[in-house]
């Protein structure tokens, strides 16, 4: 128990680093953290020596190793999404009666990881290992909403990045914006006849403890029965999933909205 307080404050680090798109000095981890300086710069000099933490010497800055990218890597194989979400996505549909789908995001597409289908409903082109467009499917949009401003400008830089798939969906960035704000507001994201003509989806993202997104559970449905107090208890029952997901995955985590 003696090395707990050491192991958190290494935990702490790394995520700090982690949150940054840059390598920062250690004064200002010790400040953000509120740890000593010395406690700061003894835990980087063992990170370092690891591997975990990199040393930018002439900078006099620390950024995430090849050890984390390495650590990450293995968690990708593991498949630990799909693992986690799975019992949750089940209990979904059996308590919705609709299709349901578990997708994460990869640059401007998501991947389709858990589909869970429910008798009697359309079949959906959103199989597992399937890529679409993020900005034309509920998921991509649920996932892009927790995103910062910036990323997403850096994920759509121009009109071309704006691929279509049956004429609908946001053209620009302008449009993205627009629509990501609106979900934002909302509290979840909806498309109806993008991917597929006469269904429409709703989905939320699941977040992680900083508040960035990890998947996205999405629900579909004939557009027709896609009425205004349906579509609210579709996404209060998808929320509940996504933050049982959360909770697993990262502890304090959960489903929910991000300023962006």
């Amino acid at each position: 128990m003696s090395n707990a307080p050491a192991a958190a404050n290494a935990l702490d680090v790394l995520e700090h680093l982690s949150r940054h798109a840059e390598p920062v000095p250690a004064a200002s981890i010790a400040r953000d953290l509120g740890l000593p300086r010395s406690s700061v710069y003894h835990l980087l000099k063992v990170l370092h020596s690891r591997g975990y933490v990199t040393h930018y010497v002439e900078e006099r800055r620390f950024g995430l190793g090849q050890a984390a990218y390495e650590l990450g890597s293995a968690y990708q194989r593991q498949a630990p999404l799909a693992r986690v979400a799975r019992a949750a996505m089940r209990r979904l549909v059996d308590q919705s009666g609709r299709n349901a789908h578990f997708a994460t995001l990869d640059g401007r597409d998501v991947i389709y990881l858990l589909e869970e289908r429910a008798p009697g409903q359309p079949m959906l082109v959103t199989d597992v290992g399937v890529r679409l467009p993020a900005h034309l499917t509920a998921s991509g949009l649920a996932m892009l909403s927790a995103l910062p401003a910036t990323q997403v400008r850096a994920l759509y830089p121009d009109r071309a990045s704006f691929l279509q798939r049956s004429g609908g969906g946001p053209r620009s960035l302008a449009e993205l914006r627009s629509v990501l704000t609106r979900t934002r507001t909302d509290g979840y994201a909806r498309e109806e006849g993008t991917v597929t003509a006469d269904l429409s989806s709703v989905a939320v993202p699941v977040l992680d403890r900083a508040g960035r997104p990890l998947a996205a559970i999405a629900l579909t449905l004939r557009t027709p029965d896609a009425g205004a107090e349906h579509v609210a208890e579709l996404v209060a029952r998808a929320r509940l999933a996504a933050d049982d997901i959360a909770r697993r995955l990262s502890p304090s985590a959960s489903s929910g909205r991000r300023g962006q």
